[in-house]
């Protein structure tokens, strides 16, 4: 294993950070990251330098590979403190993880009926409102142009769709396709065929299926299937071989570490 260690500027005087590549085994040139307060205390995460710091740093838009403040986070930040300092009410926080779509209210007259404790009076419902709500049409674009980035502010890379997906609807792109047939999964509990309708490529706002993906019907075989098994048994094997190298690492590493106290000891034994 080779290791590095320089001051970091972005901690208070005399902290240090230290880097660790290792040269050999399945993870080798994979790279950890440790630091060490100017006391020798070692810190292997983020979590326990927050936790060791305390009131003294705020470390949110500190980068624990690199060590660095990211200043775009940086900013945010100090440009949300700005605004909690000049509201002086601050409501709830907005827990709500449904998706973006619009649910409009019913445009025609509904019977209302004015309930009273007199027992001949029957509360009246109307099954097909309960049922059947307006939805806005193509509310997937409104996501389009958004991108997710890691904590390095690194662009993560999209899924990408099979082949035999194809949109449908105006300026349909792959990220509005991937969109809608996500949303169509966690919403809804019935199966997933893609728009039926031949008619809703020549009119996609009169003939579109509001239930179903912007994507024209498809059908999963026995084949795709069967190649997603053995994609997901791959990518497991993967992540099983790449735990144990890692477990072994930080095995040996601590075993090192061990037998370097060791030698210490004896030699302060023999002075």
């Amino acid at each position: 294993m080779e290791k590095k260690r320089w001051e970091c500027l972005a901690l208070p005087k005399g902290w240090q950070i230290e880097e660790v590549t290792r040269k050999s085994g399945l993870s080798a040139g994979k790279s950890d990251v440790y630091y060490f307060s100017p006391t020798g205390k070692k810190f292997r995460s983020k979590p326990q330098l927050a936790r060791y710091l305390g009131n003294q740093m705020d470390l949110g838009s500190f980068d624990f590979r690199t060590g660095k403040m990211l200043m775009s986070k940086l900013n945010k930040n100090r440009q949300r403190l700005r605004y909690d300092s000049n509201n002086q009410t601050k409501g709830k926080p907005d827990l709500n993880t449904s998706l973006p779509v619009r649910q409009t209210a019913s445009i025609f007259k509904q019977p209302v009926t004015k309930v009273t404790n007199h027992p001949s009076n029957k509360v009246k419902t109307d099954p097909q409102k309960a049922v059947d709500q307006p939805r806005q049409l193509f509310w997937e674009k409104k996501l389009g142009g958004l991108d997710a980035f890691d904590i390095a502010e690194e662009l993560v890379k999209t899924m990408d769709l099979p082949k035999g997906l194809q949109g449908v609807g105006p300026g349909c792109t792959d990220k509005t396709l991937l969109s809608a047939i996500a949303s169509a999964l966690h919403t809804s509990a019935a199966p997933i065929t893609g728009q039926l309708s031949a008619a809703v490529e020549k009119n996609p706002g009169v003939w579109l299926n509001t239930s179903q993906p912007l994507c024209k019907a498809f059908i999963v075989t026995d084949e795709d299937i069967r190649k997603q098994e053995e994609l997901v048994y791959s990518v497991r094997k993967k992540l099983e071989e790449a735990l144990m190298a890692d477990m072994l690492a930080h095995v040996e590493e601590a075993a090192s570490e061990g037998d370097s106290l060791e030698e210490g000891n004896d030699d302060m034994e023999t002075v």
